[in-house]
Parts: C-alpha cells; structure tokens; sequence
C-alpha cells in the first residue's frame, strides 16, 4: 500500500490532507495548552484557599488551633496545598515534554511537507514541459507534412500543364522536395521528441511521482505516530503525581483519623476553668418582719453583717451569681467592678437596677461564668502586668506560662555569658586574637540583663505563689463560694485596693460595712419591683472613644451623641441609651452632659 502507486494522481488531495494533519496537531497543541492554564489556575485557587483559611500568627486565631479538631484542619490545608504543587506538576510537565516537543516537531514538519511538495511541483512542471515540446514538435511536423503535400500536388500539375515552361516544372519539382525533405525532418524530430517525453513520463509516474509520495506518507505516519506518543505522554503525566495525590489525601484521612474528641475536651476545661466553686443554696429570707430582712452567710449577696473579711462583687452590685454575671434581659448591669486603680481618677462601679428573684435564678442556671475587671479600664485597654482580670486558674496558668518563659530567657542570657567569658579566656591566652577588655561591656550587659529577668521572675513567682495560696480548696465550702483570702490577710490592715482580690479576679475599694448593709436592703426592698425603660433626661456626646467591653458597659464613639437615661449618682458613671435595645454605663468624665431641666429626676447644676 503505497501513494506513490494507488494516488499517483492525487497530487492536490495530498496536499490538503497534509494541510489538515499539521492543523490537526497544532489543535491538539493547543488543547494542551489549555489545559496546562487550567491546571496553574487550579493550583493558583487551591494555594489561595489554603491560604485563607490557615491561621493568622500571634493571633487568637492561632491559639484556638490547639485542638485536634483544628490541627486536622490544619493538616488538610498543607495537604491541599501539596495537592495543589502537583497540579503545578502536571501543568509544568506537559508544557515541557509535549506542548515544545510537538511545537518544534511541527516546525520541522512543515518544513518537510513544504520541500516534498516543492520536488513534487519541480516533476510536474518538467513533465508539462516536455509535454509542450511535443506538442510543438508534433504541430510542426503536422505542418510540414502538409506543405510538402501541397508542394508535391503544384509541381504534378505544372508538369501536366503544356503551356508551363520547362524552368518553371523543375522549380515546382525542386520545391516539392524540399517540402519533402522538411517534413521527413519534422517527422524525425517529432519521433525523437516523443520518444524522450515517453521517457520522462514513465520516469514522472514510475518513479519520481512515487518516490515524493512515499516520503509525503512516511511524513505523514511519523505526524500520526507523534500525536500518539504525546496522548501517552499526556496521560503519564498524570499518573506520574496519582501515587504523590494519594499521599496527599492519605495524609488528610490520617488527620482526620487522629482527632481526639476527649482530649479537646479536655482542652476545653484547661482554657476555660475558672478556679472557683459553684455557689450554695440561697437560704429563705422571711419578709414578714419588715425592716429585720437578714442575709444568709451562704447568700451570693455576700453581706458583711457578719464581720467576715467578705469581698464585694463589682462594687455596689446587686442580684449578682457570681461567676455567673453575663446579663441578657434589660436593663442591662453596670460593670463588673471598678475601683480608682482601675483608671487613674476614674470612677466606681453605679448601682444595679433590680431584677426579681426569678431572674436571678433562671440567670443562674443559664449563665456561663464570665469574669471582667475594670482594672484594665483605659482607652488602651491594656491587659494588667498580674493578670489579675483573669479567674484564680486561669491567671495561675498565664503566671506560669510567665515564668517559664522568663526562665528560658534567663537560660539564654546565661549561656550567652558563658560563651563571652570563654572567649574573654581565650583573648587572655592569645592577645594576638582578641582584646579582652572589649568584652567587658558585653559582659556586663549581659549580667545586667540575667538580674533584670530574675527580679522579674521573682516579681511573677511571688504572685504565682499567691494565687496558688489563695485557690480554695475543696473542703472549704466558705472559700469555694467566695474566693477570699487566708485569715492572714484581714480587711483592716490596709484600705488600698491591691490587698483585695474579688471573686473575678480584679480589685476592689473597701467600703464601710454600714454602707454595704444599706446597699443590700436597698436592693431587696424594690427586688421584685416591674422593670420599665427609663425615659430620657437629656443627651450628652462622647468626648472619647470608650470601649465597653465589661458586662454592663456600652462602647461609644468619639464625637456620637447619645440619650442620658440615668445620671451620675456619685461613683462616676453615667447611664446612656443609643436606641431601645442598646444601653449601658460609660464612665461620666468621657462625655459632656447636657440634661433636660423640665425632665423628671433632673438636677441642676450651679
């Protein structure tokens, strides 16, 4: 089977099916191409989802990745981003063994089909020439013959003719063998011609024509077997990552197959435990003798009626289960606590409205503990060097967590002062290499620094060693409830608000007993008044920002105007409303007020 033999005729239909095999493969070209685009955009979009979703560092974000759950989730996302290095694999395979090696196979072939076309018109355009050589030849001859029949025919009629001169038949005569002579010439020639056209026909058809042919079909076969190799190529290339994918997706189900469900709860209770003991039963409290109401020691009221070195909750607060003190019906609660240490001049915490008992109760058996401190109450809103806005355990951990650190610091500082003083030994035995005295100050800075983090070691270890004291233990029902200190340290010994740690860690001012006693049967006389919204006496604009983020606070803006509903009752707070979900208390040194004279409660200032 060959073209030379069965399309010998076909030149042009040759051509074309060349033509659309070269196109073929330049679209097969490009389909790979494509191809190797999706794959980068694949990989690119995996990379960025990975991307997305892995944890900011230093952020809080990154230290709730501590469970299993989440370290899972973690190793999914390396794993999809190996997925997606694979996928960059494919993508940099195919460009490299087949998209260049076809593109230059492609060059290559054109420039093959063009010379073979080339030779192919070079034999038809010889063979057409001679074709036309015999033609002429043949014309010529055609020509000649019929002159010389002609001539013959005119010199038989002058030799017939009597009144014709003798000169004139010899010259017809000799013209007529001179026609004769042209012809039998032109017949020579004719037959010479023709034998050498027949030649180099059978030559073009037997030879030449099958010979370009056959080269065209090899070309052509070899494009065949090309785009063949490439489809095997194209398909290896894929099954060449399928074993490293495998990996990928095996390692995600190694992860998922590692999450521990109990060690995350155990995770859970060591980042949330708070350290304290739920509260007592509430006793009952006999209203029928007006103005005897008295106070359980086991009340979460926590009278000082008793003289116990008892701790208040937040100041003034009433109807607060501590560590039970998020709010979610209104009017919302002040803050937790407050004291002059919290801010510089600021202001304590304002009275609680009242809510009836039957809130307080469904409070406490909804409640998560949620432990605030208005210690770190500044526009920076820094967390205390103590960590004292942290519950007993919690703080005892972030202490701990100090000192270790601190210890690995002071580790460091000291092998570094080992290193300097053993090259200091080494300038000492070898002048020549060094001067000992440059490493006097190094040294000394060095030492510097070791007693600078062991004083602050110290600093944390002593309060470590008194949160450790101070966390109730598990006989002592009294300390479990409310959090307080050892017999050592009484209320009177000093009035300042570090020596007093509350249930939720912060601190608070000592107030008289009287004035705790007064509080209590405040509170208790309007415990079950109706809760209305408090109308507005006036407005007041932000001079700061203040950022609430204690229970009972509102955040406000620099700049924002908002509804007084409750002014400053002496312990520098002031009460505002934004709409008629959002109030709170902001401290009043933050805002200018300006009351309503006309409103009812309003107060006029000189």
């Amino acid at each position: 089977m060959s073209w030379g033999t069965e399309l010998w005729d076909q030149f042009d239909n040759l051509e074309k099916h060349t033509q659309w095999g070269i196109d073929i493969l330049e679209k097969y070209i490009k389909f790979v191409k494509e191809r190797t685009e999706i794959e980068l955009s694949y990989a690119k979009q995996l990379r960025n989802l990975s991307k997305k979703y892995q944890p900011k560092k230093n952020s809080k974000e990154e230290e709730e990745y501590k469970y299993t759950s989440c370290k899972a989730f973690i190793s999914t996302l390396n794993e999809m981003n190996d997925y997606a290095g694979q996928h960059e694999v494919i993508s940099e395979n195919m460009a490299s063994q087949i998209i260049v090696d076809l593109a230059r196979y492609v060059q290559e072939l054109k420039q093959e089909r063009k010379s073979n076309f080339h030779d192919g018109r070079k034999a038809q355009q010889h063979i057409e020439t001679c074709w036309k050589q015999l033609e002429s030849s043949k014309r010529r001859f055609e020509r000649d013959c019929k002159e010389a029949d002609r001539a013959q025919q005119y010199f038989e009629k002058m030799d017939a003719d009597i009144n014709v001169t003798k000169a004139d038949v010899e010259k017809a005569r000799q013209q007529a063998q001179i026609r004769h002579q042209m012809a039998e010439d032109s017949k020579a020639d004719y037959s010479s011609i023709l034998q050498k056209f027949n030649h180099e026909q059978h030559e073009y058809y037997h030879t030449h024509i099958p010979n370009i042919f056959q080269k065209i079909q090899e070309m052509e076969e070899r494009r065949i077997v090309r785009m063949g190799e490439s489809m095997k190529t194209y398909a290896e290339v894929d099954r060449q990552v399928i074993p490293i994918i495998g990996k990928c997706l095996d390692g995600i189900v190694k992860a998922a197959e590692s999450i521990d469900q109990k060690n995350d709860s155990q995770l859970v209770i060591e980042a949330y435990k708070s350290g304290f003991e739920p509260p007592g039963d509430i006793e009952f409290e006999d209203y029928t003798q007006p103005m005897k109401r008295t106070v359980s020691d086991n009340s979460l009221s926590n009278s000082r009626g008793e003289g116990k070195p008892d701790l208040k909750f937040g100041g003034k607060s009433k109807g607060k289960l501590w560590p039970f003190i998020k709010k979610n019906k209104p009017p919302p609660p002040p803050p937790a606590s407050a004291s002059p240490s919290a801010v510089p001049n600021g202001p304590q915490s304002p009275k609680q409205q009242k809510e009836p008992l039957s809130h307080r109760f469904n409070e406490f058996m909804t409640s998560k503990p949620k432990i605030h401190c208005f210690r770190s109450l500044k526009r920076g809103g820094a967390t205390p060097e103590d960590f004292s806005n942290l519950p007993p355990e919690q703080r005892r951990k972030k202490l701990q967590q100090k000192v270790d650190e601190l210890n690995k610091e002071i580790q460091k500082e000291m092998d570094q002062r080992d290193a300097i003083t053993k090259m200091k030994d080494v300038y000492l035995k070898n002048p020549q290499m060094g001067d000992p005295a440059s490493l006097d100050h190094k040294l000394a800075e060095v030492s510097q620094n070791i007693e600078k983090l062991r004083l602050e070691t110290q600093k944390f270890e002593a309060w470590l060693a008194e949160v450790e004291g101070r966390l109730p233990a598990r006989n002592e029902q009294a300390r479990r409830q409310s959090g307080l200190y050892d017999s050592q340290n009484p209320p009177t010994v000093n009035n300042c608000a570090q020596d007093r740690e509350s249930p939720d860690g912060s601190y608070t001012e000592e107030q008289s007993q009287e004035s705790e006693v007064k509080v209590l049967a405040t509170d208790f006389d309007d415990e079950f008044d109706d809760e209305e919204p408090l109308p507005a006496i006036g407005t007041c604009k932000a001079l700061y920002t203040f950022e609430g983020q204690n229970e009972g606070t509102i955040s406000v803006v620099e700049g924002e105007t908002l509804y007084v509903i409750e002014e400053d009752k002496g312990d520098g707070w002031t009460r505002i409303r934004r709409n008629e979900d959002e109030e709170g208390y902001v401290p009043t040194s933050y805002v200018e007020v300006c009351l309503d004279k006309n409103a009812k409660g309003a107060k006029t200032y000189i």
